[in-house]
């Protein structure tokens, strides 16, 4: 508990307002609170080192920023917000104490730009170092979620922000070669090291009568095969309208549309909504986001297109957990 520190405390104190209040956190079995009626959300996320990050690249602060980030953005790709999470940590012989305050810290820093606080977790002993979030939130206005299985044919495809970024950044961290744009690479690296969950804008898109979304985590080709397989359609992809910014491009020129495609950890969010939608959306002018194609009735398969309509054949769809090392 000293670990999380004072400010932990206080934001206990100000989401009484809320209606959350907890009884019973850090110290016993298991944490106790109540709050108001509504639509529950509860997701959970593993970080294991030498698979999902590993220590040599990242500094404890970003990694704790991080280990709630991914958590977080589950909570924004259903339109919900935090309320309380409990970390479980695998801990090897070397882990160092003074790493784990500062992790702390980072989780500290997250929780006080997006919400929620932590309440509990465990620790065990363990041949590889991990960290696991299980965080609950809640449903807002209609008590109502975004989910993968409501895309419909005619709908837009749109992503939150740019894509790509986190990626390039971990390929520069490991690749032999170059690039002198320090700057640009520096961006890439805080995109990968503390991506910025969308709270804000899952709620948005929620209130506006977006019905189908999910956060891009394992790339957008394979995020989107995923949201059409359980929607029961197809998705056409225009590869000129993926959203790349401009230190991506610069870095990588002739890598940066294989990074947005495939490459994963981004944290945007992809949804899908009606013309009517994506248009009131755009006028709005409250969310960044690129519209890049259209659902259509060719079940469960994505293709993407260049600027002649010609197919682009993909090298690979995403990030897999359980592909083997060739």
């Amino acid at each position: 508990s000293c670990a999380l520190g004072s400010e932990n405390e206080q934001r206990k104190r100000e989401m009484r307002d809320s209606g959350f209040d907890v009884f019973l956190g850090i110290g016993d079995d298991g944490a106790v609170w109540e709050d108001i009626a509504g639509v529950k959300v509860l997701t959970t996320d593993t970080l294991v080192d030498g698979v999902h990050f590993t220590l040599n690249h990242f500094e404890w602060r970003d990694l704790g920023w991080k280990t709630l980030a991914v958590n977080l953005s589950d909570l924004a790709a259903m339109g919900a917000i935090p309320l309380c999470s409990v970390v479980t940590l695998g801990l090897t012989a070397d882990i160092p104490v003074n790493g784990l305050l500062d992790m702390y810290q980072g989780m500290g820093e997250i929780s006080d730009q997006y919400g929620g606080v932590i309440i509990g977790g465990d620790i065990v002993r363990s041949e590889v170092f991990f960290v696991t979030v299980a965080m609950h939130g809640r449903a807002l206005g209609s008590n109502k979620v975004l989910t993968r299985n409501s895309a419909k044919p005619g709908d837009k495809i749109a992503v939150t922000g740019h894509i790509g970024c986190s990626s390039a950044g971990l390929h520069s961290l490991t690749e032999t070669s170059e690039v002198n744009d320090t700057d640009g690479i520096q961006h890439l690296r805080n995109t990968h090291f503390r991506p910025k969950p969308r709270i804000s804008e899952g709620q948005l898109l929620l209130n506006h009568g977006v019905k189908a979304a999910m956060d891009i985590s394992d790339g957008l080709v394979g995020d989107l095969m995923k949201l059409c397989q359980t929607s029961g359609v197809g998705a056409v992809v225009r590869a000129m309208d993926v959203p790349v910014d401009l230190y991506l491009k610069k870095s990588y020129p002739d890598e940066c549309l294989n990074f947005a495609l495939n490459g994963g950890e981004d944290y945007e969010l992809l949804f899908t909504a009606s013309p009517e939608i994506t248009q009131k959306l755009l006028r709005t002018k409250d969310i960044n986001f690129s519209i890049i194609g259209d659902i259509v009735s060719e079940t469960s398969k994505v293709r993407v297109i260049d600027e002649r309509g010609r197919e682009i054949e993909m090298a690979k769809t995403g990030w897999d957990h359980f592909a083997l090392d060739e």
